[in-house]
């Protein structure tokens, strides 16, 4: 019998509340932390770092932070601007060997009107996209679908990191 309502079961939405709330920037926590694969840090640089974004657009939606809590492209130091382009670079490249996308999103959003949702520290979204993977779900349900657990995505993105193919 059908009660005419769907489910869908998504219990690490409450998760994503209750960090909401959490004092304190995701990306200084997650660069000072010790456990990456706890984090999903993937990659620390020099001036940069990468980690998966915890609520991703995509499988495979993953960022790159600049190590200082800074929020603004135009207080990077050229340093770290270069860093930052060329790490989101070896991104592609490693999203590309893991998971053969045919196209990517790569982009910067600052201040929260243009939806950053961390202003104060910048950040480079990297997304991952194939032809129809954007289907009736996010339009008519504001639901995504992902493939993949991000511990999985992590496992196949740190062995592409590594050279290894899958």
């Amino acid at each position: 019998m059908t009660t005419g309502m769907e489910r869908l079961w998504a219990p690490w939405r409450s998760e994503y509340f209750a960090r909401l709330n959490r004092p304190g920037c995701i990306f200084c926590r997650a660069r000072t932390g010790r456990r990456d694969r706890a984090a999903h840090v993937l990659y620390r640089g020099r001036r940069v770092f990468c980690l998966l974004n915890r609520y991703p657009y995509n499988t495979g939606h993953l960022m790159v932070a600049v190590n200082r809590h800074v929020g603004d492209l135009a207080r990077l130091t050229a340093a770290e601007h270069a860093e930052l382009m060329q790490t989101a670079a070896r991104m592609v490249s490693v999203l590309r060997r893991a998971f053969k996308p045919q196209g990517f999103n790569v982009g910067v959003n600052l201040g929260a009107p243009a939806g950053a949702g961390i202003p104060g520290h910048l950040h480079m979204h990297v997304v991952p996209r194939w032809t129809g993977d954007t289907n009736f779900m996010p339009v008519l349900a504001h639901t995504k679908v992902m493939s993949l657990s991000l511990d999985a995505v992590y496992d196949r993105l740190t062995s592409s990191l590594r050279g290894r193919r899958r």
